[in-house]
């Protein structure tokens, strides 16, 4: 069996690249980390670290290790900080990631809802996209992740430790500049095929293309930013269309676009955890509280 103070050297070594940063970090001495890698070395059978030149560094076999050890060490701290709280040692705590749109929304009404009914909870907020929050959550940086897929994306992995509680579904919208001229359905992409689009990262347009795919056309994506204010401004400006989901458009709404609700088109938002159920008190009260705020949304426009 592998040794977890060895994995948390490994760790450190991989997340600092050398032996002395690792040793600073840990609060070993530099002869402690190099015995506990060569220990970790007789254990698995592989090597795992090589001299580069006056240093050391991960081979292949180590790299892959490393990243499961953060993996491991994560989830060992999040139970530790769990059954802290559940036994009473300490006060509960949750830690939510959550993309943009939903921070400038839905989840200040969650927070304010929590400390109502859970006064002695602690909660952290950070923010990331769908991907990165499911891997913060699966390494056990936080409780629950905040994510979205648009109706015809496959879900989210086979992962079998990975829980979605639906939260709400929303509608995706034309966003063009307001006193543009249109000569077809604005609900239909296909009318604005010969515009210059705006529109976000790889993951985030991936929808706008295969819909634009279906109507017989490539976008041309001129500017590229997942910043729902700045996708507005650029739209105003009349120098591109886009599309953006409702939670975007209720946390800031510019005077100088017009929206047009995309005919078909909607996106699926849920509070991810992970691991056996049940959740933790804390994450269980916040999920709820997300639940309980996503029942009653309604977009402000």
């Amino acid at each position: 069996m592998l040794d977890v103070a060895r994995l948390r050297v490994l760790a450190a070594v991989a997340k600092h690249g050398s032996v002395t940063a690792a040793a600073r970090e840990l609060h070993y001495a530099q002869p402690s980390v190099s015995h506990h890698l060569a220990r970790l070395e007789v254990e698995t059978g592989a090597r795992l670290v090589q001299r580069a030149g006056r240093g050391i560094r991960l081979t292949e076999a180590g790299r892959m290790l490393a990243a499961r050890a953060e993996e491991i060490l994560g989830r060992l701290d999040a139970a530790e900080a769990e059954l802290a709280a559940h036994v009473g040692l300490r006060r509960g705590r949750v830690r939510l990631a959550a993309f943009p749109s939903a921070l400038g929304t839905v989840v200040p009404v969650a927070v304010r809802r929590l400390e109502e009914v859970a006064p002695g909870v602690e909660l952290s907020l950070a923010e990331a996209e769908p991907p990165e929050g499911l891997a913060m959550l699966r390494s056990g940086e936080v409780d629950v992740a905040l994510v979205f897929r648009h109706g015809d994306d496959p879900d989210e992995g086979s992962d079998s430790d990975l829980r979605l509680a639906h939260l709400l579904d929303e509608a995706i919208y034309v966003v063009t500049r307001k006193g543009s001229r249109s000569h077809g359905p604005r609900t239909d992409v296909a009318t604005f095929a010969d515009e210059s689009w705006v529109a976000g990262c790889e993951r985030c347009r991936a929808d706008l293309v295969r819909r634009c795919g279906e109507a017989g056309f490539a976008p041309r994506i001129a500017y590229t930013t997942d910043d729902y204010v700045a996708v507005q401004a650029l739209v105003a400006a009349g120098v591109a269309v886009a599309t953006l989901p409702a939670l975007a458009l209720t946390a800031s709404r510019h005077p100088g676009v017009r929206i047009d609700r995309l005919h078909g088109s909607v996106r699926h938002v849920a509070a991810a955890t992970y691991g056996h159920p049940p959740d933790p008190p804390a994450a269980a009260a916040l999920v709820s509280a997300l639940q309980e705020v996503c029942r009653d949304f309604a977009p402000a426009f």
